[in-house]
C-alpha cells in the first residue's frame, strides 16, 4: 500500500484514540501502519510536525456555517463546536493546544471567529485577543475534561475526589466533581459578558 499523508494522519489519530498522547510515538505508528517509523519521516519530518497536521485534521471537522443572529449567540456556537470536535478523540485538546499551526482550517476557524467581533464593533486587535482568549478558555477546560476521563477509566477519580472532600468544602469540591457540560457553559458565558462589556464601553 502507498503510504500517503492522510493515511499517516488517519493511522495517528486512531493510535491517539488507543493509546493517549503519551502513547503516540513514531516507532508505534509505523508498527500500526506496517511500516517502519522511517517511512514516515518522508512525509513529516518530526513528530512536531505529525502533531500539527493532527491538530489541523482536528480543526477541519469545525463546521463553521453559522444561522444568522447575534454574534454572542453565533460565538457560542463556535466555542461549543471547537470543544465537541477536541473531545472526538483522546486528548485531542492537548493535541490542538500549543500546536500554532498555521495551517488552512485553523487560521479560518480564528478569523471566522474574530471577523464576529469585528462586526459587532470590537477594534481588530481587541478582537484578536478575545478569540485567543475564548479559544485558549475552551481548549484548557477540555484538557481537564480529558484528564478527569482518563482518572474516571482508570478507577483514582474517587480516591481523588474523597482525598480532595477532606480539605475543602462542598461549594469547592462542586468545581471539580460536576456536569462538565454546565460548568463550560458557565465559563463561557462569563467571558462573552466580558467582551459584551468590552463592547459597550467602547462605543461610549
Amino acid at each position: 500500500m502507498l503510504l500517503r499523508k492522510a493515511n499517516v494522519v488517519d493511522g495517528a489519530l486512531a493510535l491517539l484514540d488507543d493509546t493517549g498522547l503519551d502513547g503516540l510515538t513514531m516507532r508505534r505508528l509505523g508498527e500500526a501502519l506496517g511500516v517502519r517509523a522511517g517511512a514516515l519521516y518522508r512525509h513529516f519530518p518530526s513528530k512536531h510536525a505529525l502533531l500539527d497536521a493532527m491538530a489541523e485534521r482536528i480543526m477541519e471537522s469545525i463546521d463553521l456555517t453559522l444561522k444568522p443572529g447575534p454574534w454572542n449567540e453565533q460565538g457560542l456556537t463556535l466555542a461549543s463546536r471547537l470543544r465537541q470536535a477536541l473531545l472526538r478523540h483522546r486528548d485531542g485538546a492537548r493535541v490542538v493546544a500549543g500546536s500554532y499551526t498555521t495551517e488552512a482550517h485553523t487560521i479560518l476557524f480564528g478569523n471566522t471567529a474574530a471577523a464576529l467581533l469585528r462586526e459587532a464593533g470590537l477594534p481588530s486587535r481587541q478582537a484578536a485577543w478575545a478569540v485567543a482568549a475564548v479559544s485558549q478558555y475552551v481548549i484548557g477546560h477540555t484538557i481537564e475534561e480529558q484528564a478527569r476521563a482518563d482518572l474516571v477509566n482508570d478507577g483514582s477519580w474517587p480516591k481523588k475526589m474523597d482525598a480532595f472532600a477532606e480539605l475543602a468544602d462542598d461549594v469547592a469540591l462542586s468545581a471539580f466533581d460536576s456536569d462538565q457540560q454546565e460548568r463550560f457553559a458557565y465559563g463561557l458565558q462569563l467571558l462573552l459578558n466580558g467582551i459584551r462589556h468590552e463592547l459597550t464601553t467602547s462605543s461610549q
